[in-house]
């Protein structure tokens, strides 16, 4: 419906869960500012090693219980028995949530590399396996243009990718990038891999570059070299790196549209400005507001 509005646009947000007092209002003042544009869902982010559950669980509750929105929790293979994770999924489906970001995860803190639990799911594709056992959920998935930094090779990655797809995946989402072309190389080799369902590409508008380097370091993201000479000398700068991002995005979300891309999923680090302003530019504008409970800062 929201696509059909916003001309032919769908997209969607991703939210993580928040440390403390001050950065729990930010979190609710962006999902204010953000719920008009009818996102088709909102994802909440899950500890590395499983270690946020309850606080993504309460944020997603919270989503469903105070707005108009479709929360998407992040559940992970990570630290849990198969049947431990079925019955939060569980918990999900009697709660009204119908749609899961299926992930792998990463290793707990202080492990080199990742160990399917004993007893757990031992990847994404199993995970997604079980979810369509007990329930009918719509289940999103993880994909990266650049390659997994554990895969062997692009193949290997790409092979992973297609069990997800077949254990039952609706789409996939990938990793940030900034190298527009390796995208779109590979929604090409997914293609011809037999994958059918959409690659959204996931945007993370630049709030602080040693921040982004810092990311791209952990998961393979390039960072080409025009990127950095634009975003050189601007760390004390905040107003013109703002701007600079906002155009960084536009021409990045602007070529994806001109090759066919109808669908985003945004990276907000629960900030609503630059993410709005890359929406608006999309031509994704508001709807009527969707309200949430006294007491959350406007």
């Amino acid at each position: 419906m929201s696509a059909a509005r916003h001309g032919g646009i769908a997209v969607s947000f991703e939210f993580f869960p928040p440390g403390d007092a001050a950065m729990e209002a930010t979190l609710w003042q962006s999902v204010q500012r953000l719920a008009p544009l009818a996102p088709r869902f909102v994802s909440v982010t899950y500890g590395a090693d499983g270690s946020t559950r309850d606080r993504t669980h309460n944020i997603v509750t919270r989503i469903g219980r105070e707005t108009a929105l479709t929360g998407a929790p992040h559940l992970t293979c990570v630290g849990a028995t198969r049947e431990a994770i079925l019955d939060v999924a569980r918990a999900y489906w009697q709660q009204g949530v119908r749609h899961i970001v299926a992930l792998r995860g990463d290793p707990p803190q202080g492990a080199s590399r990742y160990e399917p639990h004993p007893g757990g799911f031992a990847y994404a594709a199993d995970l997604v396996a079980g979810l369509r056992g007990i329930a009918d959920f719509d289940i999103s998935v993880a994909a990266y243009p650049e390659v997994h930094p554990e895969a062997p090779t692009p193949a290997a990655d790409l092979a992973n990718l297609k069990r997800k797809i077949d254990a039952g995946a609706s789409r996939a989402i990938t990793q940030f990038f900034y190298d527009t072309d390796a995208f779109l190389r590979f929604r090409d080799r997914c293609q011809a891999a037999g994958i059918g369902v959409p690659i959204v590409p996931g945007i993370l508008p630049v709030t602080r570059f040693p921040q982004v380097l810092r990311f791209a370091a952990r998961c393979g993201a390039a960072i080409p070299e025009r990127l950095r000479e634009r975003f050189a000398g601007l760390d004390d700068d905040p107003d013109t790196r703002r701007l600079i991002a906002a155009s960084v995005a536009i021409e990045q979300v602007e070529r994806l549209r001109g090759h066919g891309v109808n669908d985003f999923h945004f990276y907000t680090l629960n900030r609503a400005e630059l993410t709005y302003a890359i929406c608006h530019a999309l031509g994704v504008r508001p709807r009527a507001p969707v309200a949430l409970a006294a007491g959350v800062p406007a």
